[in-house]
């Protein structure tokens, strides 16, 4: 399924492979979510050197989803915002102290055309092999209304409904994996727990244990008539 024309935001939503997503603002800011792109077997050749970005958004501090965060905030000068331990840790690899945002759980963090927001994941978290705090997922919310949760690598639990109540997604972005996160029969009922009208797979495919397939994912989540289900391509603009 896709969004109708009449029906699309201004905010731009692509999957770039695993749970990395490019989302651009209704005022233009470039934002990457977990951007595990270069050595990510399943981002298109196309998307895998990133040349322009404002923001980076970073749910927990595993390798494939931290991925290039550095290199491209070197080369783009972009804000990387995560939990206070990861951000941390990336300090000390070289980021600098002005293009960072430390947050944590509860949490806004407020920019010109969006905001977002630091939840519960319950997954957990490493980087190089240090403690990096623990998983998050994000909500997002823009000017045009639009309010888009990524779920980071997490299982299911209760308090997702507290979220769909509190923070009202329009979009959820879930893994389905499996192995090590929940799998495509648990994502749905995440999904379900949130209460949002799209809901978009994610992390599967990448590697054999993950090989979870999104149809399965689709068939239990649109079980509820008020869930829309958009499995996208590698690549695609979503909308």
């Amino acid at each position: 399924e896709t969004i109708s024309a009449s029906m699309k935001p201004k905010t731009q939503l692509q999957w770039l492979g695993h749970s990395a997503f490019r989302i651009v603002s209704p005022g233009g800011n470039i934002i990457y979510i977990d951007p595990f792109l270069s050595k990510n077997p399943s981002t298109p050749d196309a998307f895998k050197k990133v040349e322009d970005a404002d923001f980076i958004l970073l749910t927990h501090g595993h390798d494939d989803h931290v991925g290039d965060t550095l290199d491209i905030a070197a080369r783009t000068g972009a804000q990387v915002a995560g939990i206070v331990e990861l951000i941390g840790l990336l300090q000390q690899e070289g980021l600098s102290v002005e293009q960072s945002i430390a947050f944590n759980k509860g949490g806004s963090i407020h920019f010109e055309d969006f905001s977002v927001t630091m939840v519960h994941a319950n997954h957990s978290s490493s980087y190089k092999g240090a403690y990096a705090g623990d998983p998050a997922g994000l909500i997002l919310s823009f000017d045009d209304d639009i309010c888009i949760y990524h779920m980071g690598d997490t299982n299911i639990f209760s308090d997702l409904q507290l979220y769909g109540e509190l923070y009202e997604p329009d979009v959820v972005l879930a893994p389905i994996g499996d192995h090590f996160t929940m799998g495509p029969e648990e994502a749905a009922y995440a999904v379900e727990l949130v209460g949002a009208k799209i809901a978009i797979p994610m992390h599967y495919g990448t590697w054999e244990p993950i090989a979870a397939d999104p149809k399965e994912f689709q068939y239990f989540a649109e079980e509820n008539e008020d869930i829309i289900v958009i499995i996208p391509e590698l690549g695609q603009e979503i909308f």
